[in-house]
């Protein structure tokens, strides 16, 4: 009898199942009152009394054998039914997922990037750390042109002819260089120019410049870019341009549209004009073509700028430029939603 309880022991050691009902099946057949340990038990007066150890011995083996494979195979059970019970269970209520913002600076880019591939223009990028050609002198702004001073640079020290760009227009340089005519393109980036932080200005700003190149372009081809671009972007379609200087661009104007005056909010942004100024323009000037291997004999173009943050700025009336640039979530929480 003691080689059949040991067999016993040996099948219970090999049992697996991932059945509820083969598991109680289990149970029952050595473990309830009608199962083989209590057999074994009541056939334990029968047994010599020379065995008697040794029986008893093998039969409390059998028992703790058979207990254990019990609960070591329901707990495996338990923990495959919670497992598809969380992940199978669809009426289950969801975790919710916190949605995050887009920075408004983003916002808006996108959404002056989208406006001008609408018309042809593609997406042109290049480095923030640049030489001196492509920021400056390719640009019509030779070493010691007074015009460099409108401009605090950041200059790297162990190298002065490499600098944080001052604006993306080193990336209309690089894209000349590298493409010819037809040229259709706008350059978005940081720039970097060393001016006192305040509410109003930082050392670090975001520009978007554009760029078209090609036979017989004319300032009235940039007035009418320039008129769907504000129609688009501001729902204004008045918009005015006024002489100005740039050394790259001959002539050159300031672009200004006319917000309105239907709010005190107006008033106080156009200083009771009505007039607000959004970017400045111009066409090409012959020389930074030909500084580009472009031949001005042939090719003529108009080039514009404006800052990404003033307009951000404006769009969703922001009072200081820094909330920018601090990563408050308490700010940035506000245009969670916007495109």
């Amino acid at each position: 009898m003691i080689e059949t309880i040991k067999e016993h022991i040996k099948e219970i050691e090999q049992f697996v199942s991932t059945s509820k009902d083969e598991i109680e099946t289990f149970r029952i057949k050595y473990l309830g009152k009608k199962g083989l340990l209590n057999d074994f038990f009541g056939a334990f007066k029968n047994v010599p009394n020379h065995q008697k150890k040794e029986f008893g011995q093998v039969v409390n083996q059998l028992k703790a054998a058979a207990a254990n494979k019990v609960t070591v195979l329901k707990q495996a059970l338990e923990n495959t039914t919670d497992t598809k019970g969380q992940y199978g269970d669809l009426t289950r209520p969801g975790e919710p997922i916190e949605i995050g913002a887009r920075h408004p600076i983003s916002i808006v880019k996108n959404k002056i990037i989208d406006i001008f591939s609408r018309i042809g223009f593609n997406v042109s990028e290049g480095p923030e750390i640049e030489d001196d050609w492509h920021n400056f002198t390719a640009l019509n702004l030779p070493e010691y042109h007074p015009a460099r001073d409108m401009q605090d640079t950041f200059f790297v020290q162990t190298d002065p002819d490499i600098l944080l760009r001052t604006h993306t227009s080193s990336v209309q340089v690089r894209y000349m260089e590298s493409n010819k005519p037809p040229i259709r393109t706008i350059s978005p980036g940081r720039v970097y120019r060393n001016e006192a932080i305040s509410a109003r200005s930082h050392c670090f700003f975001h520009q978007v410049e554009g760029l078209y190149v090609d036979k017989d372009v004319s300032f009235a081809d940039l007035k009418q870019t320039l008129q769907y671009f504000t129609s688009e972007m501001f729902g204004k379609s008045k918009i005015r341009l006024r002489p100005s200087y740039f050394p790259f661009t001959e002539p050159s104007a300031e672009v200004d549209v006319y917000w309105g005056l239907e709010t005190e909010t107006d008033y106080r942004m156009t200083k009771g004009t009505g007039w607000l100024e959004i970017m400045g323009c111009g066409m090409v000037d012959p020389n930074v073509l030909q500084n580009c291997d472009i031949d001005p004999e042939v090719y003529s173009g108009f080039a514009f700028g404006m800052g990404i943050d003033r307009i951000a700025l404006l769009l969703h009336q922001i009072s200081d430029i820094r909330l920018l640039s601090e990563n408050d979530i308490r700010f940035l929480d506000q245009f969670k939603g916007a495109l």
